[in-house]
């Protein structure tokens, strides 16, 4: 079984970085840790027009894009 990582939705600050989306992990423990790890992140390091969380849903994990 494979867990996915995805974004909601790409904001400007998203597609700058570069990284690449969805990500496929082997275990629910890996793709969780790199999910909150990118959301961490993202709302250190980008614009702060946007907020970041992980929501859940059965094998895939989405990072959910708010605005401040």
């Amino acid at each position: 079984m494979s867990y996915i990582v995805n974004i909601e939705k790409q904001c400007g600050c998203v597609k700058k970085s570069g990284i690449e989306f969805p990500k496929t992990f082997d275990s629910l423990e890996e793709a969780k840790k790199e999910a909150e790890a990118l959301a961490s992140e993202f709302n250190e390091t980008f614009c702060q027009k946007h907020n970041f969380q992980v929501e859940e849903n059965g094998e895939t994990l989405t990072i959910k894009v708010g605005m401040n």
